[in-house]
């Protein structure tokens, strides 16, 4: 498995800023076998709660499913007022989508040929 992360950064940002795409378990973070995570949002609480890691933790120590998983973490940041997105793989190549916003660009295509991408909720 593999994953890549890449942000258009937040709106009027302060300079020097940097967010938690780069951020290897904040923004981006993979474990054979058990799941990939690519995700953005307000940075800062990424990178203290360590998000995209915390979501395969949670599939991989609590045995939730990728939507379960990605769901609480998600509400979580929502609950503390901080906005974003991830969208995350298993190690069978399912997929999951979860954001607290209006939009989040998405998309996937299987190796079957299926294919998806929305961007609004």
């Amino acid at each position: 498995m593999a994953a890549g992360t890449s942000t258009g950064g937040m709106t009027n940002k302060l300079p020097g800023r940097i967010g938690d795409a780069p951020i290897i378990g904040a923004g981006t973070w993979v474990e054979n076998k058990v799941c990939g995570v690519s995700g953005t949002g307000h940075g800062e609480f990424f990178i203290r709660f360590n998000v995209a890691k915390e979501i395969c933790d949670r599939v991989k120590y609590k045995n939730l499913s990728i939507s379960e998983a990605a769901n609480q973490v998600v509400d979580e940041l929502q609950a503390i007022e901080a906005d974003g997105g991830v969208i995350v793989l298993d190690g069978r190549g399912r997929h999951a989508f979860s954001f607290n916003t209006p939009a989040m660009a998405r998309a996937f295509k299987s190796s079957d040929g299926k294919e998806f991408v929305e961007i609004y909720k």
